[in-house]
């Protein structure tokens, strides 16, 4: 192959013409070998002519297959497993050509054979071995010319099952210039010792020690479901060690259903604060929504766009999409038609707080089930701004609830907020006025209202996660309010299955709350993300202390302190026994409440929110003051 090594020092493709010559030439260097080896390496004079009127019958079968085979097509340094199986068919093929003008001769002619049936075996196994070997070598030579051992990236791969043999085989394939997998880490300690394509399998427990002997720059996580507890342990490791953490993208998401190294990205702090998957009961939330017109308010956001695309999965008649952001809306609407079926869908913009609009909407739609996620949610914008809380928050979730009555509609679940319990901004006591008034109105209504409370979500609009991405791609500082914050999180997508299933068990007039994990302090998960990103603490980026905010709080409870709870089916979804509320008082109330907008006057509209909800106490705001 030293033609086909010159072109590699040039990194030139070496032509198809050289490639079929050395192919040839080593088909009858097998073929002399096989000789050579069965008459131990002294061949007698009585088989030379015989020889002679075979070779140029061996050399054009060879030839044909060859050429027709096209073994010589394929770059020789990329060599694959699959130019391996073409070699296997080419060569095979010639043999059994062999083999069968063996029995034509012997039995149709004169009695004697083509070629030795134990050359032809040996042979076989020669030419087989050669064609594949040299490629092969040529292959690694320009692997390691292209990049010497030295100088590679070393990794080890999280997973040493179907999806983690994958892995190592992509990078093999299209980046095996530049990447050397030095280990398997798997969770099952029967495979630690163990080999798997020529590389060791560790139990996972011996990562610590792996990092700290070895120099690993990459983990890639190669399992399919891994336990959530085991994947962080892992990342928490990586991550001590200034180790880089790729992430395997889903099945689903492979390009014609095969993996490419350009897929494999960096693993997202969502991956890390993420729990084991939510087993849901799907006959129930089918049963609910099958067959149904589903209208889902503030559909545009980041929670309504999410039950949208999973209450589409339920195979409903129609989903009513209503949000007032024309461009989101826009969007999301050409996101949904070129994955579903676009009849499925109807668009509208509109506001919840003009009851005109909202009355047309409902009765052109006459909605089954009502998913309400609109709201305000910023708190210190609302802080600031206390009239469009409560025209939006209150008056708007007053109004889908009255039409929701007048229109019979048979469910209605309302996305609350875990800052709705104990309020300390206008925002949570806004939700929190916005569920006393669905609760309140329940026991009189043949609707089912329904509120699903819960904590941050990681992604959505507001949450911290965007606003530190961005801090970060700009070079920082990430700003902090304070080194004592923490706060629950969950991911959009299982928060949403959340909302189904609440929504599916749902008698009436409960406020189901979620089990959110443990609380994380936000500067921990800055820290975290700095080191996601490959940079390094006070060296590439800072962390700004800036203050709480107004009506922000140390810590989210996600129950009041007067409040328990009972369980239900689901371990993760829990139902909060809150306080009783007259509906006639609070009707009262909140209509005298709402009359205050009119006024834009934010003292008394804030002053009355607190005699409607006592236990909202401002923190770090204005109105502190009226706690007095």
């Amino acid at each position: 192959m030293f033609n086909e090594g010159a072109m590699l020092l040039r990194d030139q493709n070496t032509p198809r013409w050289i490639v079929f010559t050395i192919d040839m030439g080593i088909c009858l260097f097998a073929l002399f070998v096989a000789y050579m080896l069965r008459f131990n390496f002294s061949i007698p004079p009585i088989e030379i002519p015989l020889l002679k009127i075979a070779l140029p019958g061996f050399l054009l079968v060879r030839a044909l297959t060859v050429y027709f085979g096209k073994t010589y097509a394929g770059i020789v340094r990329y060599t694959s497993t699959q130019d391996a199986k073409r070699i296997f068919i080419v060569v095979t093929i010639g043999s059994l050509i062999f083999g069968l003008a063996n029995l034509i001769r012997f039995y149709a002619v004169d009695g004697k054979f083509f070629l030795p049936i134990t050359i032809i075996i040996i042979d076989y196994m020669t030419t087989m071995f050669l064609m594949i070997t040299s490629r092969i070598a040529v292959k690694l030579v320009y692997l390691e010319r292209k990049n010497p051992g030295k100088d590679k990236t070393n990794v080890i791969i999280y997973g040493s099952g179907e999806l983690g043999l994958i892995t190592k085989r992509t990078l093999d394939r299209d980046a095996g210039t530049r990447y050397k997998v030095v280990a398997f880490v798997d969770d099952n300690a029967a495979k630690s010792g163990k080999m798997l394509e020529g590389v060791k399998i560790l139990s996972t427990d011996k990562l610590d020690t792996l990092l700290q002997e070895q120099t690993i720059d990459q983990l890639i996580i190669g399992i399919l479901k891994p336990s959530q507890a085991n994947k962080t342990r892992v990342i928490d490791t990586c991550l001590a060690h200034n180790v880089n953490v790729l992430n395997v993208p889903p099945v689903q998401n492979w390009i014609n259903g095969e993996l490419s190294f350009k897929q494999i990205k960096k693993v997202r702090i969502e991956d890390l604060l993420g729990r084991d998957i939510i087993q849901l009961d799907v006959a129930a939330v089918r049963g609910q929504l099958e067959g149904k017109t589903v209208l889902v308010t503030g559909a545009a956001g980041s929670i309504g766009s999410e039950i949208v695309r999973q209450v589409a999965t339920y195979a409903p008649q129609q989903v009513v999409l209503l949000d007032q952001a024309e461009s989101a809306l826009h969007d999301l609407s050409l996101e949904l038609r070129g994955t579903f079926d676009g009849d499925l869908f109807e668009t509208v913009v509109g506001d919840i707080t003009n009851h005109d609009r909202m009355a047309h909407l409902f009765s052109t739609y006459t909605p089954d089930i009502v998913y309400h996620a609109a709201a305000y949610k910023h708190v210190p914008l609302m802080e600031e701004n206390p009239s469009e809380a409560l025209l939006t928050n209150v008056l708007g979730t007053k109004t889908l609830v009255d039409l929701s009555i007048q229109y019979e509609v048979n469910d209605f679940v309302m996305i609350s907020t875990d800052k709705a319990v104990n309020p300390t901004s206008v925002m949570g006591a806004s939700k929190r006025i916005a569920e006393i008034y669905a609760q309140s109105i329940n026991a009189q209504a043949t609707t089912r209202f329904i509120t699903t409370r819960f904590g941050n979500v990681l992604g959505s609009n507001g949450s911290v996660i965007p606003l530190f991405k961005r801090q970060i791609e700009n070079g920082g500082p990430i700003t902090v309010t304070d080194k004592e914050v923490t706060r629950f999180f969950m991911t959009i997508p299982e928060a949403c299955q959340l909302v189904l299933e609440a929504g599916a068990m749902g008698e009436g007039g409960e406020v189901f709350i979620f089990d959110m994990g443990e609380s994380v302090k936000i500067i921990d998960l800055a820290k975290k993300m700095i080191k996601l990103s490959g940079l390094e603490l006070d060296k590439d980026i800072a962390i700004k202390i800036t203050g709480l905010r107004p009506g922000e709080k140390l810590y989210e409870e996600l129950l009041n302190t007067e409040e328990n709870t009972l369980p239900t089916h689901h371990p993760q979804i829990m139902i909060a026994k809150v306080a009783e509320y007259d509906a006639a008082e609070v009707q009262q109330n909140i209509s005298e409440l709402i009359a205050l907008f009119q006024t834009q006057h934010n003292e008394k509209i804030v002053g009355r929110m607190k005699e409607i909800v006592p236990e909202y106490k401002s923190n770090n705001s204005v109105f502190s003051k009226l706690d007095r």
